[in-house]
């Protein structure tokens, strides 16, 4: 910038560079000064000036910084700087006195309007824009407000006034607005919106400190010269003395006074618009306010407050159109259209002279003269008539005074043949006062978007657009480069994606009432305040979405308008995403530039990961003080960032930089102290819970772009990370990336494994810039868990990713069981883990990660039906994907209630089961445990006919039963009997349950009605667990220490089995919800009584099945025969091992997967030992689990090795060799496998030994129980 240069200066105290600005005097073209003090400085960035001093802080510090940068990069020498910022360097001081020194040295800021579409240059001195773009436009609600209240001559004053401020000629006109009237006339709401059009152009001020002569600050309210000043509510009536205000109107040169500041002069540019209860004093025919003033007076009809309130919301998105309308009218009127404008009707009420002449009218008229003789004695009866003797003006003064109203005075003249002194000639007339003829707009009633089904416009419009149906996971087949479906080839009632242009946005509705639900009708009538537009109903059918064709950039939009009103732009690949239900007729309606909030810039990004980003890149550079040269100011700018970030609700979590800024505050030399007072006060941690981020859940634009899978390796010097799209062939492979490789995959639907609290945390951290060292470390934190995992967390983090295949299946098993299960290639690394990786087998790990990769897409496709259940968890609790499944839940049943268990209720079970005992950790009823997770009885032996009893779901309807979650019981209701609904096909009743939630997936298609009973026992199902956790949870109580919910139905089970015995039953076999009776001959049946037993305590039983053949070996362990499905069940691992139950049962061929047997360990790796020589370095390593086949040569033993080195048989591999399952495969098709056999045998002995033993005990024989 010119107004100074920066100077090299040599540190006399050690010799070292020192840069800081010299000021240079003289005329300059980037700072201004007024009155001796600051006025404003050029911010080149931002293209506007500043009137901010603080900015010259900012501007100048930086420029020294960058100089700072380009020497020590040029010359290879520290430099050292006096920023403004540190007073210590005493440069801030020095401005001052040169900002003093140099009087002033400035051009009025903001005398033109700048709009949002406005070209700017530095020599425009603007400082500000308008948030709108001056355009042609709808202005349906101006044209509403403004007719009723005003008629169309009063309408025309207002919009000329308003075009000429727009046009910039108000800044000559001397004129003034006055909206005269009762209140509750409209003053203020036409005065409200001009405020909202020249927002930051105008100024409020108090017509009545102008007037008196002793406030030498009287005109401080103008001292940025605003281009509008508006009083809204004054009395005008006592104003004596004109000239002040008179100046204004006039933009004459006025002394302003401020306080502490030099006195200086400036031409006002203000246009002054005023409102008044009471007339404005008018004192006579010369006075200047008659010139200037024009009076607006209401109609007196008023607008029903429903409709007033939904006009003026509408008025906000009309302003540039308002704006563009009153400018033309003011251009067809002209400039000049008010210059003789008299205001009468004030004047009347003011002025007593005007009021004596309009009295003595016609009289004047007739004769076109009056003599001064005539004339005064005339004025004194009208004074005396009108009781205003006190107001009468001396002879000489009326005499002056009525010759305003004549164009001749002769000191002597023949009138009539007659001389007369003193007479007036000429008479002006009074201008007529003509009667309102004009008929205010009346307006229509509230406008409702009225919704219905039939031909959708927006079909119609975008006819040919590109679109697609949803697949299966509810995204995008294809990409757009491939699809060549239009809008009209789809069927778009079903779920889909169509490609609109940018600039068509939606305003989506999603706001919820004080239940936390979502609410169709709260939805529509705050929509309804919006410009009337295409409206359709969102997927769920309780949001709502606007669309408009919007004249601005929709780059530069906000995402969010308000909280529950998104802002939903479908730029480059992203398309909008849509179900149509139900919508109206209306147009898609144009929306003008400036109605929507802009993305503000902030010194922090708005998005959380670039937030955590930001943070961590600023903190550091702080810590290098390449910010600010000493450590104090450094540490008060880390902690001044940290509190925006907080402030600004931003996700992160910086815990792991607190020591090292701890260190660094001890480094400053005067004061450390405060330093490391102040880092203790830091905010290291965001406000928003790690599993509570912003959701992105409701129907939206999307990027279309296929999901991704990804997978990480890293190792303390490699850091793998390899990709695929869902569906395409081929695998990214990326070794050690770079932070630019890595940004784009974080933009893209990222699907791992258990990436959630592993991966994502990685991948986040390497794009912040890690080593691998570093990436090592915090892996290793997190796979060590507990304590050792605290910091290595990212809040950023767990929401990187688009889902988590781990989080969201329903099998709980590990990536390599399902390899295994899936039969997918299963691979482990034999390198040592805390080991860096010689380069040569860098190949191998890649390879290694590639596998796993593929692995992880093919679990998504098997667990497909989760995901899409997980979708339409997602839908109905208005959270992403991403969430989890307790958020899911959590929100469904409690909405937005943060701390729902204290509504719980809590049951002591003793009043319901008398005898009841709970003490430390064991229970006892009746003589009996009942367990802490579920009843378990007994009686091994082989029986005949017994018939299976299930309670129907026993945990939910515990809960149900027990009012488990108080006022939220009736919602937990709601899930299970929707899912018995939905079973017996009665969906009109689910639809009525969960306030109608479910409505929009039971339009009679049975897959869709199924895939929602599927993710409603999701729910169910998870719930029971959560009020057993020990971990805090929305779910848990902390009185439930003896877990009540299972409880109960241990304490039933055992009335139930007492019950039954003492009626002469055997009960052969209980687990937890299920009793098992044989059927004896002569007794009555049983089943009747144990459903009207289980109906007592509010369980329903259900008659599963009657085994003809039933032998139980233990508690757990039992193969039975049901003649109904003609088939054998087994419960228990031996029995269901499959070799066994094909041979011994089902006469099933035996597969090949029925040779392999899996093995597992845990903390410890499994090896096969081919030499058999116990030397773990000629042992090929297969990982924690692996699936193995007992062959008869060329197998190995299968150790297990703890991290400490211990070596163990792994469990059921001793005595046998073994080779791994993709070994036997191939030696399968060279036709070179021999399976041992024995080992098998053993099985099958194993097995009929345990039947045999009952059999015996029972009377009967091995051979007839599997005939």
């Amino acid at each position: 910038m010119d107004f100074y240069r920066i100077a090299v200066m040599e540190d006399k105290k050690d010799g070292s560079l020192r840069l800081r600005p010299d000021w240079i005097v003289g005329r300059t073209a980037d700072l201004m000064t007024r009155g001796g003090s600051f006025y404003a400085i050029w911010d080149e960035e931002r293209q506007l000036w500043s009137t901010d001093v603080y900015d010259v802080v900012r501007l100048v510090d930086q420029d020294l910084m960058r100089r700072k940068q380009e020497l020590e990069a040029k010359q290879g020498v520290p430099y050292k700087v006096s920023t403004m910022e540190s007073h210590s360097t005493k440069v801030w001081s020095e401005f001052v006195q040169y900002i003093r020194n140099s009087g002033n040295s400035f051009h009025a800021l903001d005398e033109h309007l700048v709009f949002a579409n406005s070209d700017v240059k530095k020599t425009d001195y603007a400082s500000k824009r308008l948030p709108y773009s001056l355009a042609d436009g709808n202005h349906a609600a101006w044209d509403t407000v403004v007719g009723t209240l005003y008629n169309e001559e009063e309408r025309a004053k207002i919009e000329w006034a308003i075009g000429a401020i727009v046009s910039g000629d108000s800044k000559s006109l001397q004129k003034f607005l006055v909206f005269y009237g009762p209140p509750g006339s409209g003053k203020s709401t036409v005065l409200n919106v001009i405020e909202q059009l020249f927002q930051g152009y105008s100024s409020v001020f108090d017509a009545r400190e102008l007037a008196g002569n002793n406030n030498s600050f009287a005109a401080s309210a103008f001292k940025d010269n605003p281009l509008v000043g508006i009083q809204h509510d004054g009395d005008l009536s006592r104003i004596y003395d004109n000239t002040k205000l008179n100046s204004i109107i006039a933009h004459e040169i006025i002394p302003m006074n401020e306080k502490y500041k030099s006195a200086y002069g400036m031409r006002m540019n203000t246009f002054l618009l005023m409102g008044t209860n009471l007339p404005v004093k008018i004192t006579d025919a010369k006075s200047g306010i008659i010139r200037r003033l024009i009076d607006v007076v209401p109609t007196g009809l008023t607008i029903e407050q429903e409709l007033y309130h939904q006009l003026m919301d509408q008025i906000q998105f009309e302003l540039g159109a308002i704006a563009k309308h009153c400018l033309d009218r003011y251009r067809a009127m002209g400039k000049n259209y008010y210059s003789s404008y008299r205001p009468t009707q004030m004047m009347l009420q003011t002025d007593v002279f005007y009021n004596y002449v309009e009295a003595c009218n016609d009289i004047f008229s007739e004769h076109d003269g009056v003599s001064l003789l005539k004339a005064w004695s005339l004025y004194k009866e009208y004074c005396t008539a009108t009781n205003v003797d006190k107001q009468m003006l001396p002879q000489y003064k009326f005499r002056e005074e009525l010759r305003n109203y004549f164009y001749e005075f002769h000191d002597r003249i023949q009138v009539d043949g007659v001389s007369v002194r003193k007479y007036f000639k000429g008479y002006k007339g009074l201008e007529p006062i003509p009667p309102s003829t004009e008929t205010p707009i009346k307006p229509e009633g509230v406008y409702e978007i009225i919704l219905g089904a039939g031909s959708s416009i927006f079909n119609e419009v975008f006819a040919t657009s590109p679109a697609q149906l949803a697949n299966e996971y509810g995204v995008p087949p294809k990409t757009w480069a491939t699809a060549s479906t239009m809008l009209s080839d789809i069927d778009t009632s079903q779920l889909h994606y169509v490609k609109v242009p940018e600039n068509l946005i939606v305003i989506d509705f999603d706001l919820r009432n004080e239940e936390g639900e979502k609410d169709l009708s709260l939805n529509l009538a705050e929509a309804a305040k919006w410009p009337p537009t295409y409206t359709e109903t969102s997927k769920s059918g309780k949001g709502v979405h606007l669309h408009y064709s919007y004249s601005g950039d929709t780059s530069e939009l906000k995402k969010e308008f308000s909280p529950g009103i998104d802002i939903i732009v479908s730029r480059g690949d992203a398309s909008l995403r849509r179900k149509l239900t139900t919508h109206n007729n209306v147009q898609i309606m144009p929306l003008p530039e400036g109605s929507l909030p802009k993305k503000e810039k902030h010194l922090i990004g708005p998005k959380s990961i670039q937030s955590e980003k930001g943070l961590r890149d600023m903190i550091e550079r702080n810590l290098r003080k390449e910010v600010h040269p000493h450590t104090k100011p450094s540490i008060d700018f880390i902690k001044k960032i940290l509190d925006d970030a907080y402030t600004e609700g931003l996700a992160y979590n910086v815990e792991d930089m607190k020591p090292v800024l701890l260190t660094f505050a001890l480094t400053s030399s005067h004061q450390s102290a405060e330093c490391v007072k102040a880092v203790q006060s830091m905010k290291f941690v965001g406000q928003h819970e790690v599993e509570a981020l912003p959701d992105s859940g409701r129907d939206e634009a999307v990027d279309d772009s296929p999901i991704i899978f990804y997978d990480i390796e890293i190792y303390p010097n490699l850091f793998v990370l390899c990709w695929k799209a869902l569906g395409v062939d081929g695998v990214a492979r990326l070794i050690n990336p770079t932070s630019e490789e890595i940004e784009p995959l974080l933009r893209k639907k990222l699907v791992g494994f258990n990436n959630r609290r592993y991966d994502n945390h990685i991948l986040l951290a390497a794009y912040m810039g890690e080593s691998n060292a570093e990436l090592y470390a915090r892996s290793q934190k997190i796979v060590t868990g507990g304590n050792a995992s605290r910091g290595a967390f990212f809040a950023a983090a767990y929401n990187l990713s688009y889902a988590d295949i781990f989080d969201f299946s329903s099998i709980k098993k590990g990536l390599k069981w399902f390899e295994i299960e899936l039969g997918i290639h299963h691979s482990e690394l034999d390198l040592p883990w805390d080991q860096p990786v010689p380069k040569e087998l860098w190949k191998r790990v890649e390879e290694y990660c590639v596998n796993d990769v593929m692995a992880t897409e093919a679990v998504f496709l098997d667990r497909a039906q989760d995901f899409v259940a997980r979708q339409i968890l997602a839908d109905l609790s208005g959270l992403t994907v991403n969430h989890t499944t307790q958020n899911h839940t959590a929100k469904i049943l409690f909405g937005d209630d943060p701390n729902p268990s204290n509504a719980f209720v809590y049951t002591e079970l003793s009043e319901q089961f008398p005898g009841y005992v709970y003490d430390q950790g064991v229970s006892s009823y009746r003589g009996e445990n009942p367990s802490e997770g579920g009843y378990v009885y007994a009686e091994p032996g082989m029986y005949e006919n017994v018939a299976v009893l299930d309670v129907a779901s026993m945990h939910p309807t515990s809960i149900v039963n027990l009012n488990l979650f108080g006022p939220y019981t009736p919602r937990f209701k709601d899930l299970l009997d929707a899912r018995l609904a939905i079973k017996a096909r009665d969906y009109e009743a689910a639809k009525q349950m969960l306030d109608g939630k479910l409505a929009p997936y039971l339009t009679g298609n049975d897959d869709e009605a199924k895939q929602l009973s599927y993710a409603l026992k999701i729910v169910i199902n998870i719930v029971y667990g959560l009020t057993s956790a020990k971990f805090d949870n929305a779910f848990r109580d902390i009185r439930n220490k003896d877990n009540i919910v299972a409880k109960r139905g241990a304490l039933f089970m055992i009335d139930l089995k007492q019950h039954m015995q003492s009626l002469g039953y055997q009960v052969v076999h209980i687990k937890t919800d299920s009793i098992k009776i044989p059927l004896v001959e002569g007794m009555a049946d049983p089943i009747p009584i144990v459903y009207e037993f289980g109906q007592h305590y509010g369980y329903e039983f259900e008659h599963e099945t009657t085994y003809d053949r039933f032998c139980l070996t233990n508690d757990a362990v039992y193969i039975a025969h049901d003649p109904q499905k003609e088939k054998w069940e087994a419960v228990g691992a031996q029995f269901q091992h499959p070799f066994v139950f094909k041979t011994l049962f089902s006469g099933e061929d035996i597969e090949f997967d029925d040779y392999c047997e899996r093995k597992s360990v845990v903390q410890s790796g499994m090896y096969l030992d081919f030499e058999g020589e116990g030397d773990p370095e000629k042992m090929v390593h297969v990982g924690r689990t692996g699936s193995f086949m007992p062959v008869m040569t060329g197998g190995a033993d299968v150790w297990r090795i703890s991290p400490e080195g211990k070596m163990s048989a792994v469990s059921g591999t001793k005595g046998h060799k073994w080779i791994t399952r993709e070994m036997a495969q191939f030696r399968n098709s060279e036709h070179d496998l021999i399976v041992d056999m024995a080992y098998f045998q053993k099985l099958l002995d194993s097995a009929q030994a345990a039947i045999e033993k009952q059999a015996e005990a029972s009377g009967l024989t091995y051979e007839g129980f599997v005939a």
